[in-house]
């Protein structure tokens, strides 16, 4: 079992602590996610994903897909079976599920669809505007010609340089 001490990432970064349980978190439930039903995760463009997950024998109505504080959860309620039927061997599996996958900033769910016993479910990035890096104009001139312009601007006497 591996454990990974966090607390100098703490000490040194700021801003990085909802990162840093984001990984305890993930190590910890690593062991506890269960292996049912398959998925896939695949990239589909530079800001764009797709998880596939295969729930053959559930309808669309036993299906339940929420997004709630960037985790996506996927559920099932399986209605009880009241029937009474004699299995020789019983290997498709029927029981509920919930899987969870934790979604970085900004990923948002735009599309899910049932299709041949897989869901499909569509994810993009949409970075905002003020996150996206832009270019900073430098000018020219010394720190005193902006001084004297300030001042100026505010209505106050330039102060004189000695020459």
């Amino acid at each position: 079992m591996r454990n990974f001490d966090f607390s100098p990432l703490y000490r040194s970064a700021i801003g990085f602590d909802r990162m840093a349980s984001l990984l305890d978190a993930m190590n910890s439930s690593e062991q506890k996610q269960p292996s049912y039903p398959p998925y896939d995760i695949e990239l589909t463009g530079e800001d764009s994903y797709r998880i596939t997950m295969a729930v053959a024998g559930f309808e669309q109505s036993e299906l339940d897909i929420q997004v709630e504080q960037n985790r996506l959860s996927i559920s099932s309620k399986k209605p009880e079976d009241t029937s009474q039927r004699n299995f020789l061997h019983r290997g498709i599996a029927a029981r509920n599920f919930e899987r969870r996958f934790q979604l970085a900033d900004h990923v948002k769910v735009t599309d899910a669809k049932l299709a041949n016993g897989l869901l499909h479910i569509e994810l993009v990035r949409e970075i905002p505007e003020t996150m996206k890096p832009r270019k900073i104009q430098i000018s020219e001139g010394n720190l005193l010609d902006h001084d004297r312009t300030e001042k100026a601007e505010a209505g106050k006497k330039p102060d004189t340089v000695a020459a």
